[in-house]
């Protein structure tokens, strides 16, 4: 896709952090949004679990909800929150449509302008490490549908390598 979702990620992320440079305010853990369907979230959770088991996966998962596989973890120097990224990935739905792509090639943007799922889940990588973030549907889009790939309430699932930072 020429116009790639992740120009749509940057816009309509459900919040931006600005960062002042202070390494204090560039260590803040995301915040779970409060308002999200419960029902929903349970849902997700179980759709991401399902997949993991239908595809002989395991993954690791944080407090807010974010499955990630570490394929390659890459340098031990992580990204913070307020670093611009460099990130190749595939967008995919559980079944497989894939929604966005970077084609293989590294973009470029700030960590504070993308979902929150990303925001968290880049943050585990090391430079020219990969892996996979399942990223429930609340630290995403919501019930929100940024794409007709994309309907609300989706749980999406993302191929990354983390190029550089």
């Amino acid at each position: 896709m020429k116009f790639n979702l992740l120009f749509v990620l940057l816009i309509t992320t459900l919040g931006f952090v600005g960062c002042s440079g202070d390494d204090e305010e560039c260590n803040l853990m995301v915040n779970i949004p409060t308002s999200f369907n419960q029902t929903v979230f349970q849902d997700n959770i179980a759709t991401i679990e399902n997949y993991l088991s239908a595809n002989g996966l395991t993954a690791q998962k944080t407090a807010s909800g974010l499955y990630y596989i570490i394929n390659e973890e890459g340098s031990l120097a992580k990204p913070e929150l307020c670093d611009d990224v460099s990130v190749a990935y595939r967008g995919y739905l559980v079944n497989g449509t894939t929604f966005d792509s970077s084609n293989g090639e590294p973009i470029t943007f700030p960590l504070t302008g993308v979902i929150f799922g990303w925001q968290e889940g880049i943050q585990l990588f090391g430079k020219e490490g990969n892996g996979v973030l399942l990223i429930p549907s609340y630290l995403a889009y919501g019930n929100s549908s940024p794409s007709p790939l994309i309907p609300g309430n989706s749980a999406l699932i993302f191929d990354v390598t983390l190029d550089n930072f």
